[in-house]
């Protein structure tokens, strides 16, 4: 069992973790990391320190009504693709350490459409 980085648990709900193959079990936000256990697999985790998180970015849809994921992006590690029970707790939770500024939507469709197809003049 591996030991948790966090002194005090501001939320632990049920999640999924998508990378490759999803892994089902708990996300624990806390005072020092955000961190992911499978609860059958003991070696299946993952501890984020906040100060390693650059942004987080939340797919929203439906004017904020349906959030079905977020992403971690870290400065070595890469991104990490989270989904939770209760994401917008689980979005609040985690705005207590990583600033508003560093907390973004992620673009959508024709937004992504757009900015792929558009030339950008210098």
């Amino acid at each position: 069992m591996v030991k948790s980085i966090n002194t005090k648990v501001d939320l632990a709900v049920e999640a999924t973790w998508f990378r490759g193959i999803p892994s089902y079990g708990k996300v624990m936000i806390g005072d020092k990391a955000f961190e992911f256990y499978n609860e059958r697999n003991v070696g299946d985790f993952v501890q984020i320190p906040w100060d390693e998180v650059t942004y987080v970015v939340a797919d929203v849809h439906f004017h904020g009504k349906y959030i079905p994921r977020f992403e971690i992006r870290t400065r070595q590690n890469g991104n990490f693709i989270f989904a939770t029970k209760d994401p917008k707790k689980s979005l609040r939770a985690i705005r207590k350490y990583v600033p508003a500024s560093h907390m973004r939507k992620s673009l959508s469709l024709w937004q992504g459409l757009k900015q792929r197809f558009t030339r950008r003049k210098k």
